[in-house]
């Protein structure tokens, strides 16, 4: 996940945000509540329906990559560890990682179903669209997001959607997220850590996702996990960049046994299986109690097993099965990107009698003008009139090079990027001169209580807000 994530040198992702403040009080002040309509100054606007808007847009539009090559830089560092090659900031988005893992809430619509579902299936299939949704937001996005400082946070309240967010990056080597979410009506727990691998192949650059996701429905004792798909950027040389996700995702519900074993598809020579994800759902006697197929880029459905051995029987057979758009608008054509790009212009093949999971959000009609952020991710980097007086001192949304490159000032970005990593160098070697151990704020190393594997589990305290004791990180 976050396939650039890790190429700055000596950043802390080497490799590759009650009781004194109750909910309601801090929802007021929560800038993704508040409205941003190309003012920018704090001023809030109420809609009707007493809803705060999030802003529709960045304060500056994207800045231009084509002058620039990835492989200019690449180049210089065959041979060398990842974590040591330094990007220039022309290749990042202005978010960082941590913003960037929090855009899995985009749809958390589906977690909010699966708490109201009776049936253990249903609500599987609700978790299996919501673990697809959780990659969704990575089409077409090939900036890279800045790589977390060590002991960063973020956090995100939204009221709208019911839940609340926080993530810290809790180690440098390896580099390590760890964030925990929970309903604001206490019916679900979301968490896990986040360690990308990444490989270097020539062409193309692979992110291994490392780390276990993990999701609790309170209201049935249930407990999910899975781990995401590799993602793979293409074309770093020469061409348009392009990415894919691929691999066997398996969400097990620890509760009933049941298992949804999920295949992301590579694109083939043809492009054929490009985005292309299919797979079932079994119980815990491996008995298929459905299939699910779709593309992570657009939908996904389910149907009954015997109804989709069928179709695919008389597919093979020739026999003339209508396509039918599962989109309000044709996909477009993808074949003028480059000449290694696959020419895809078929949406999902619709199986009759298939119940739709999900649909991906439409993006804003400048999305390519703002790094090809979906409406949620347009909102993250947010910062209202007032919040630093709210907001942990580590927060993203205060990091100084991030917010000059989405304001645009890309000069002023490259320097405070540079300052703060040289910061982060220092203070590292202070430490070691002093012998003197960093420890997390928010997170604490153990036991993940479902698959056994060593895990990064949140030790709770945030929303006290008692930020005395951060790290001076910017």
């Amino acid at each position: 996940y976050g396939f650039y994530t890790g190429f700055d040198s000596d950043n802390s992702s080497g490799d590759f945000s009650e009781a004194n403040h109750k909910v309601p009080e801090m929802l007021d002040l929560d800038p993704h509540q508040s409205n941003r309509t190309g003012k920018h100054n704090g001023e809030t606007e109420i809609q009707e329906n007493g809803i705060k808007r999030h802003r529709t847009s960045l304060p500056a539009p994207m800045f231009s990559r084509s002058d620039f090559s990835v492989w200019s830089i690449l180049k210089k560092c065959i041979g060398l560890e990842l974590s040591k090659i330094t990007m220039p900031i022309v290749f990042n988005e202005p978010l960082s990682f941590l913003q960037r893992i929090t855009e899995y809430m985009e749809h958390i619509y589906l977690i909010n179903k699966a708490c109201g579902l009776t049936k253990p299936l249903e609500r599987m299939q609700a978790v299996a669209a919501f673990a697809v949704s959780a990659v969704a937001s990575q089409w077409e996005r090939t900036g890279k997001p800045f790589n977390p400082l060590l002991g960063e946070t973020y956090e995100l309240t939204r009221e709208d959607l019911g839940f609340r967010f926080i993530s810290e990056q809790v180690s440098h080597h390896p580099p390590i997220s760890a964030f925990y979410s929970e309903g604001l009506n206490k019916d679900f727990i979301f968490h896990g850590s986040i360690y990308p691998k990444l490989k270097f192949w020539g062409k193309s650059i692979e992110a291994e996702p490392r780390g276990t996701i993990t999701l609790e429905l309170l209201k049935y004792n249930e407990a999910y996990t899975w781990t995401n798909p590799t993602c793979c950027v293409h074309n770093v040389i020469i061409g348009k960049l392009w990415l894919e996700q691929y691999g066997v995702v398996e969400i097990v519900n620890h509760s009933t046994g049941d298992k949804c074993v999920l295949n992301f598809k590579p694109c083939g020579l043809f492009g054929k299986e490009l985005h292309r994800v299919e797979g079932y759902i079994q119980d815990k006697h491996r008995k298929k109690l459905c299939v699910i197929y779709g593309k992570w880029t657009e939908c996904l459905w389910c149907t009954d097993p015997i109804t989709y051995e069928t179709y695919k029987k008389n597919e093979k057979r020739g026999g003339e099965q209508r396509k039918k758009s599962v989109s309000d608008e044709d996909i477009k054509s993808e074949s003028d990107e480059s000449d290694d790009m696959p020419d895809v212009q078929d949406t999902v093949q619709f199986i009759p009698g298939s119940k739709l999971l999900w649909r991906i959000n439409c993006r804003p009609p400048n999305s390519s003008q703002m790094y090809n952020f979906t409406s949620f991710a347009v909102s993250l980097n947010e910062l209202e009139k007032g919040m630093e007086a709210i907001l942990a001192p580590t927060d993203c949304r205060l990091r100084p090079d991030i917010r000059n490159m989405e304001n645009g000032n890309m000069d002023v970005a490259s320097k405070e990027k540079e300052r703060l990593e040289e910061k982060q160098r220092a203070a590292r070697k202070e430490r070691a001169k002093d012998e003197v151990e960093w420890h997390t704020r928010w997170f604490h190393q153990g036991t993940n209580p479902y698959t056994g594997t060593p895990d990064w589990l949140y030790s709770g305290g945030y929303f006290d807000r008692n930020f005395s004791d951060c790290p001076d990180i910017y």
